[in-house]
């Protein structure tokens, strides 16, 4: 049986992000797997910026999905990451500069003791190696020009803040967070490693989850490049349902479905308000905005 093309792949491909490979070159691994593959071209892009310093789960969304490839900007994610107290450095993390030290150790009772201070709504700064955009250059680019770096704190939810367990006076220690969007580790662990009268950096920060989608879901680029050459990435392709499967489906008739196709409003809808992922059969059409008994298009799907 011939496989289908590339311009017939729509989904997700959770990579299993190594260290040292930046969120758009894990991209370009995916678009010469492709290649390589013989698919041809394809829509490629990624669900949120994963550092180079960082491992873990890197949702690469293909074809059509790339049209939900932002809502992951607004998921929820899971880390662990390990603080290194005694020293901080300019980036908040092991590449950069010492910029101040400490001779202070936390004990393991005064970490534990200070973590739900950091736990439900908190506002924390941004680092300034970061990618937020002052006056329309990335901060980062400023701080390496060596240019003074002020951003504005932001409100942040740390659903959950957990210690693996260890005990007496530690050198460093590793967490697990269930963030919201917008939170930055680094950021986390420089507060935290201050809280403690102490300093510190991030020394391995690792991407649990992100939306909907976890390690358990996540390939290696290896796994993901034999695929592609064996022309079998569709047996490892998500589908594009899979990334919103945090909001309800919803079945349409034929006539709702050409109606939806053209853009146009779907009137008398039995369905909740809120997002919904409309459905004609197992094609999806669109994802809709549903308000009394009102459908619009948020997403309309090319399918």
């Amino acid at each position: 049986m011939t496989k289908p093309s590339a311009m017939a792949l729509h989904g997700w491909i959770i990579l299993d992000k190594p260290v040292g490979l930046g969120s758009t070159q894990a991209v370009g691994a995916v678009k010469r797997a492709l290649r390589d593959g013989g698919y041809g071209k394809a829509k490629v892009g990624h669900g949120g910026t994963l550092d180079p310093l960082a491992s873990g789960v890197l949702p690469i969304a293909i074809g059509e999905a790339t049209k939900l490839a932002g809502r992951m900007l607004d998921s929820d994610k899971a880390y662990d990451f390990t603080i290194r107290f005694g020293e901080q450095t300019d980036t908040l993390d092991a590449e950069g500069q010492v910029i101040a030290t400490s001779h202070v150790r936390p004990t393991a009772a005064a970490i534990e003791a200070v973590l739900p201070r950091f736990t439900g709504p908190i506002a924390q700064t941004p680092p300034a190696y970061s990618a937020l955009k002052i006056d329309g250059a990335r901060a980062y680019d400023l701080a390496r020009a060596g240019e003074e770096v002020v951003l504005a704190s932001r409100d942040v939810i740390i659903h959950s803040l957990l210690r693996h367990r260890d005990g007496g006076v530690v050198d460093q220690v590793t967490l697990t967070a269930h963030v919201s969007k917008g939170t930055y580790i680094r950021s986390l662990a420089r507060d935290i490693a201050l809280a403690l009268g102490s300093v510190g950096h991030v020394t391995m920060l690792r991407r649990l989850r992100a939306g909907p989608f976890g390690l358990a879901e996540a390939i290696s680029l290896d796994k993901l490049a034999g695929a592609a050459k064996a022309r079998e990435l569709e047996d490892i392709l998500l589908p594009l349902r899979a990334g919103l499967d945090d909001i309800p489906a919803f079945s349409l008739t034929p006539d709702q479905a050409g109606a939806l196709r053209q853009g146009r409003v779907l009137a008398g809808i039995d369905a909740a308000d809120g997002a919904t992922f409309a459905m004609y059969g197992d094609v999806p059409v669109a994802l809709i905005d549903v308000h009394r008994g009102e459908a619009r298009v948020v997403r309309g799907f090319n399918l």
